[in-house]
């Protein structure tokens, strides 16, 4: 089993910035995908960002592309989404996920979550 727990989100303005962070822990030998996902109320989940096991390949939704950069630190288990420019419509819980077996944005195919951490941005 993984264990993984988001932190960092917050109420900010627009044009802000945050940054989050996701710590993984237990079993977390080997390679493996994480990705970040959101859901806005009434909303379904959504794909922000996706980084590979080595860091080296990552992408993003187009929503969120050129504002959002996602890197990860695997001393530390850890993987953080740099949020710039920060709009009223990322207002949403972000989620963290890992998987074992898939490199990709579809939320279905990832192992393990954390419970999500609130970004409100005020107009």
């Amino acid at each position: 089993q993984v264990q993984v727990v988001e932190s960092g989100g917050g109420l900010v303005q627009a044009g802000a910035s945050l940054r989050l962070s996701c710590a993984a822990s237990g079993r977390t030998s080997g390679s493996y995908a994480m990705g970040w996902f959101r859901q806005a109320p009434g909303k379904e989940r959504e794909f922000v960002a996706g980084i590979r096991s080595s860091g080296s390949m990552t992408y993003y939704s187009d929503s969120v592309k050129g504002r959002f950069t996602i890197s990860r630190d695997n001393d530390k288990n850890t993987m953080y989404l740099q949020m710039n420019s920060l709009k009223p419509e990322d207002t949403a819980v972000y989620y963290c996920a890992v998987a074992r077996s898939y490199y990709g944005s579809n939320w279905a195919n990832y192992d393990y979550w954390g419970r999500g951490t609130q970004v409100t941005v005020s107009s």
